[in-house]
C-alpha cells in the first residue's frame, strides 16, 4: 500500500486546512486509516482514525469538535478537515493504514502544518 498525504501549509490561528491522504496498491489489506502528528520534541500521537467499512471514527481529545475525518471509498482517499486551528496543532501530519489486527503497517511521507499565532 502506498499513501500520499498532502494539503499542509502555513495558516493563522483560527484558520482551516484539509489534508487528503490517497491510498493505492493493495488497499484491500487496509481496514483503518489514521492521521497522526508529531511536533518537535514530542512523541507521535494519533489524531483521528476511521474504518473504511463502517465509517466509525475516533478523535483525540485535543481535536474533538475541531477536526473531522472522512473517507471516500471510491477514491481510496481519507480527509482530515481541520478547523479552528491553534498554534499547538503545529506538527508534521502523517497518514497511516492499519490491517485487520489493528497494526499500522504503512505510512505516508508526512505533511507539515504550521499554525501561527
Amino acid at each position: 500500500v502506498q499513501l500520499q498525504a498532502s494539503g499542509g501549509g502555513l495558516v493563522q490561528a483560527g484558520g482551516s486546512l484539509r489534508l487528503p491522504c490517497a491510498a493505492s496498491g493493495r488497499t484491500s489489506s487496509s481496514y483503518i486509516m489514521g492521521w497522526f502528528r508529531q511536533a518537535p520534541g514530542k512523541e507521535r500521537e494519533l489524531v483521528a482514525r476511521i474504518t473504511w467499512g463502517s465509517g466509525n471514527t475516533y478523535y483525540a481529545d485535543s481535536v474533538k469538535g475541531r477536526f473531522t475525518i472522512s473517507r471516500d471509498n471510491a477514491k481510496n482517499t481519507v480527509y482530515l478537515q481541520m478547523n479552528s486551528l491553534k498554534p499547538e496543532d503545529t506538527a508534521v501530519y502523517y497518514c497511516a493504514t492499519a490491517n485487520a489486527k489493528g497494526l499500522y503497517d504503512y505510512w505516508g511521507q508526512g505533511t507539515q502544518v504550521t499554525v501561527s499565532s
